[in-house]
């Protein structure tokens, strides 16, 4: 709760809060920038409704927590390349983010964060799970936590775009793909997160084929329990803000045939490391986040 500046309702005990008495579209005070930043840090993923922007008002929102992302696949002639369209009808053969990931986690230095408008949608259907990687790290046994931080995770940017966005268009030229550690630490809160996702990681790198399958095929299916979720139900002008090195997300397809339309802006981040003795830290409390 901050009565001063907006009202913070939680989604869920993890993850996800709503936030209402805030307007997006105009220009964010010092002290606003800070209390957002910091509903941020504590859940991961804000939601606010009824924001109507136009695409500078969404960049210049996404500008005030640093530099924007252009998408691997983003089309080059466009006015505005930092502007992702998400789109799903009864023409459509796929929908962005049906698989569990975090955004463009195939890229050297994977984006920060991502913030989504959707301004049309079904009359059913078409929401956005959201889970939470702290949560997810923290329930598996100390062992394979251990286990897990000794290990490079490969992201492949071409198994997933190869047959959605197509390779004649390509940011690039060629298909993003990048090695992580399996587990990442916060670069603010100092949390330790697990960093494998469905949509971009094929494997291990330190391991061989049959053991990297086995547990990836773990990995991916913890991090979608239930217990590490929140749903969030889009109406339209909804916009969700998310922090891609501590979350992962799933566009839910079930709305076909009928339309959902929005708009994403993607923040730019850096490279993910693992430093234990931070993650440790921050578990006994000795890390404060800003």
């Amino acid at each position: 709760m901050n009565d001063s500046l907006f009202r913070v309702e939680p989604v869920s005990p993890v993850i996800g809060a709503e936030l209402s008495g805030v307007d997006l579209s105009a220009p964010l005070t010092p002290e606003l920038f800070e209390a957002l930043h910091q509903a941020l840090m504590t859940h991961l993923v804000l939601f606010f409704r009824d924001q109507e922007l136009s695409f500078e008002q969404h960049k210049e929102f996404g500008r005030r927590f640093g530099e924007l992302h252009i998408h691997p696949a983003a089309p080059k002639a466009s006015e505005h390349p930092e502007i992702l369209v998400v789109h799903g009808d009864a023409t459509a053969t796929f929908v962005p983010g049906e698989l569990w990931h975090s955004d463009v986690s195939c890229d050297v230095e994977p984006p920060m964060g991502s913030i989504l408008r959707i301004e049309q949608v079904p009359t059913s259907g078409g929401d956005t799970l959201f889970a939470s990687m702290y949560a997810a790290f923290e329930a598996l046994s100390d062992r394979l936590q251990r286990l897990l931080g000794e290990l490079t995770a490969v992201h492949d940017g071409q198994q997933y775009y190869v047959g959605r966005y197509g390779g004649g268009n390509l940011r690039d030229g060629v298909y993003p793909s990048a090695e992580h550690p399996a587990v990442r630490t916060h670069p603010v809160t100092g949390r330790p997160a697990l960093y494998v996702d469905e949509g971009f990681t094929t494997g291990f790198k330190e391991l061989k084929r049959a053991e990297s399958d086995a547990l990836l095929a773990f990995v991916v299916r913890h991090c979608a329990a239930p217990e590490f979720q929140c749903r969030f139900r889009w109406r339209p002008n909804s916009v969700a803000f998310w922090d891609n090195r501590c979350t992962q997300h799933l566009a839910i397809w079930d709305y076909f045939p009928e339309t959902r339309h929005g708009y994403r802006v993607t923040i730019k981040g850096d490279r993910p490391f693992y430093d234990p003795a931070r993650s440790a830290k921050e578990s006994r409390g000795d890390l404060v986040s800003p």
